[in-house]
């Protein structure tokens, strides 16, 4: 694997569902595991698309809660993601079935719309109309995607598949109204998490209906399954970084539950190391995650304080996190991950933060709106080069094994699937630990 660009690139193209398969690995070839299958890619750019569609609803429709001033450039993200589906759908099904899925996905967005629009100005029967209008909604949209794939997707099931999305989004959005902020997050992760089981089932449902098209390779195999693990926490841990480095520069009220769904993303690491290796391991792991975390913090309140010394004494501090982490994990991976090519992604991730958050508090929305989306996009990167060097390390723990039956819901999976990858990819950071590697902490005065 050419690491240097698994980590650094952007993985964000309007036809992200049409493989690419240089340099990939072909059912016929394949002798090991691999993560760069052209089946594993086209599942890693689904879950790209749908969850960054989950992530960016539920915070237009804060924004529009707020009546914040970048609202519209919130907006016009979720737009450019519908533009992409869209555009990755017709890639696959032409462009008659992209115009298609374009109006009802954009249509549905529309109707939670309605529901916050309803919803500031206590309308409860506007409500209950845009609760009507997504349920018609799903019902069309799950028989187009059962008659897309030639029903290898069943339409009741993708049907409660959409309910219980719709019922996250609404829940997100009415928990914030109530102050509730910690069920809003609470929501918020569930929705995210969500789409990865979409993604799932949407991918295994083309690649069976398009064998060729995807050189005779699954979109689920353990190998995948790791990817798209690490893409989610990645993924995630950015989304909500930035979300409460905003909050944060606000003082809005829901900081501190934004600041806790960031460090229950931690947890979900450190607890599954610590349910291993023990509670020293866990610990060892959270602190160093955490550290990074909190120089972001150190600059942001830093910005508030206009203080420029000290913010450039946070990023000196992430500088110096890169550098530790970076040979941290080339040490784990035995060098399958060399540091200096790491050490660049980092600093990508640190530059992609702090310009979301300086055109943020600068005002400058679109630009804001535009390092999200590239922040977000930029740790897929970050999960494909590490989960290719996991496998890389441990083949036979990520043996294909196939499945006798395909998911057939468009959900495919469970929790408890992910929670078991984690640990083991986790487990194999924790050897590193347990090994005695020293991390960098941030020293206190």
């Amino acid at each position: 694997m050419n690491w240097k660009k698994a980590l650094v690139a952007v993985p964000l193209s309007l036809s992200l569902l049409v493989p690419v398969t240089g340099g990939m690995v072909s059912a016929a070839e394949e002798t090991k595991p691999s993560v760069v299958t052209p089946a594993v890619e086209l599942r890693s750019a689904l879950d790209l698309l749908l969850s960054e569609h989950a992530y960016l609803a539920i915070e237009t429709m804060r924004k529009g809660a707020q009546g914040a001033a970048d609202f519209e450039a919130s907006a016009g993200a979720l737009n450019a993601n519908t533009e992409d589906l869209s555009a990755a759908i017709a890639s696959v099904y032409g462009e008659e079935a992209g115009n298609q899925f374009k109006q009802m996905w954009n249509d549905h967005i529309g109707f939670f719309v309605d529901y916050v629009v309803a919803s500031g100005s206590n309308d409860e029967a506007g409500k209950e109309k845009a609760l009507n209008e997504l349920d018609q909604y799903r019902t069309h949209f799950s028989n187009f995607l059962e008659q897309a794939t030639g029903e290898r997707l069943e339409a009741g099931a993708l049907a409660e598949g959409l309910q219980m999305h719709v019922k996250q989004l609404v829940g997100a959005f009415d928990s914030y109204v109530a102050g509730d902020y910690e069920k809003a997050y609470e929501y918020e992760r569930e929705a995210i998490h969500h789409m990865y089981m979409v993604s799932k089932g949407l991918s295994s449902a083309i690649v069976d209906q398009f064998p060729d098209k995807y050189e005779h390779t699954k979109a689920v195999t353990p190998a995948g399954d790791l990817r798209s693990t690490l893409n989610h926490l990645l993924s995630e841990h950015a989304g909500l970084a930035m979300m409460a480095m905003q909050n944060g520069i606000d003082g809005s009220e829901d900081f501190a539950a934004s600041a806790q769904a960031l460090s229950d993303n931690t947890d979900d690491l450190s607890a599954a190391i610590a349910s291993i290796y023990g509670e020293e391991a866990g610990k060892a792991f959270k602190d160093m995650w955490s550290a990074h975390i909190g120089f972001f913090v150190d600059y942001v309140k830093a910005t508030g304080a206009n203080d420029e010394e000290a913010k450039k004494a946070a990023l000196a501090e992430l500088d110096g996190y890169r550098a530790d982490f970076s040979t941290f994990i080339e040490t784990a991976t035995d060098g399958r991950v060399p540091a200096d090519v790491l050490a660049e992604g980092l600093q990508m991730h640190v530059d992609q933060l702090v310009a979301a958050f300086d055109s943020y508090v600068s005002k400058d929305y679109d630009a804001t709106y535009e390092s999200v989306r590239g922040a977000y996009a930029h740790m897929f990167g970050s999960s494909k080069a590490l989960s290719g060097a996991f496998v890389d390390q441990f083949p036979e723990k990520f043996e294909v094994k196939m499945p006798t039956d395909m998911p057939k819901t468009g959900m495919g999976g469970t929790a408890q699937d992910q929670m078991n990858l984690v640990w083991m990819m986790v487990g194999l950071l924790a050897t590193a630990i347990a090994a005695g590697i020293v991390i960098r902490k941030k020293t206190t005065n």
